[in-house]
């Protein structure tokens, strides 16, 4: 017999002492056994193969001129602060300053321990509400950031016939003219059957590039052949967080209520001032709790 049948068994009993001494214990127990249960739920979950690769982090500046190139600059500081509490490694590939700070855009490479699975649900645009420190009259203004996950495959991995490609070089210019290359190390790869196109010109070396508009395009493959399996099945299952494509709000940042909201599964926090310092632990952990939530509602709808 459990401890909790015997709390049950006492909590029967007519003394009251006893009885409450029942009813304390099973409130100790019951908390311990959910969370045991939660964790062995997990672990029946199949897990993504893909969840502990290493990433393509991409951010980059949306609507609202210098001020979403500014937010930006603070989603880079924020994902950094993450990256290092987690012990990641994080190599800057490409990075194109705003006029007035932040960034118009950048790209990382981020190495480490199921970078994938947790970051995975960072991809889509992101909203900041607030007052820019140029705006005299104290205006709260919306400006946006896009943000690009991408899980980083082998070479060997990527099962795309080299007679399905065309691949076209060129030369890579910087914002303004700046930075031209002299050589063509920009890269263009064009997926014949499917008409998919991906390119790089992140990296002065024509090698990393190919390698980057490889890695988007198997993803963009990966992606298309996703959204015609779902669309045969969105009668029979539902998506919970989302489809990643960088039209979608996933999240708003809303400074005047120091408040973040997660659009995808309903979650607001009021605490956006340890957010965006790097505290995404609970988002996160949420994120992904809805995932495997939603994996277990497909598996027994598919039993």
């Amino acid at each position: 017999m459990t401890s909790l049948e015997n709390a049950r068994e006492m909590s029967k009993d007519p003394d009251p002492e006893m009885k409450e001494m029942a009813e304390l214990e099973i409130a100790a127990i019951k908390p311990v056994i959910e969370e045991w249960e939660e964790k062995i739920n997990t672990l029946l979950i199949p897990k993504d193969p893909e969840d502990s690769k290493d990433v393509i982090f991409e951010i980059r500046s949306g609507t609202g001129g210098d001020e979403a190139s500014i937010f930006a600059g603070d989603l880079y500081r924020m994902y950094s602060k993450y990256f290092e509490s987690q012990g990641w490694k994080v190599e800057v590939l490409d990075e194109n300053p705003g006029t007035v700070g932040g960034y118009n855009k950048i790209v990382m490479e981020v190495y480490g321990e199921d970078v994938y699975g947790k970051m995975k649900f960072e991809s889509g645009a992101h909203r900041v509400q607030r007052v820019p420190k140029t705006e005299s009259q104290g205006r709260v203004h919306t400006s946006a950031a896009t943000v690009v996950v991408m899980p980083k495959f082998e070479e060997e991995e990527i099962d795309i016939r080299k007679d399905d490609l065309k691949t076209d070089t060129f030369r890579a210019q910087g914002a303004g003219g700046q930075h031209v290359n002299k050589t063509e190390s920009g890269v263009r790869f064009t997926h014949i059957p499917t008409g998919i196109v991906a390119e790089s010109t992140d990296s002065r070396s024509q090698h990393k590039n190919r390698e980057i508009a490889l890695q988007r395009l198997f993803v963009k493959i990966q992606e298309a052949t996703r959204e015609k399996s779902y669309l045969e099945q969105k009668d029979k299952r539902r998506s919970l967080v989302g489809t990643g494509d960088r039209s979608d709000k996933i999240r708003t940042y809303n400074y005047p209520q120091n408040r973040v909201t997660d659009h995808r599964i309903n979650l607001t926090l009021y605490n956006l001032d340890r957010v965006i310092e790097g505290d995404l632990e609970e988002i996160i952990t949420s994120l992904q709790r809805e995932e495997n939530a939603d994996k277990m509602q497909s598996g027994l709808q598919e039993a």
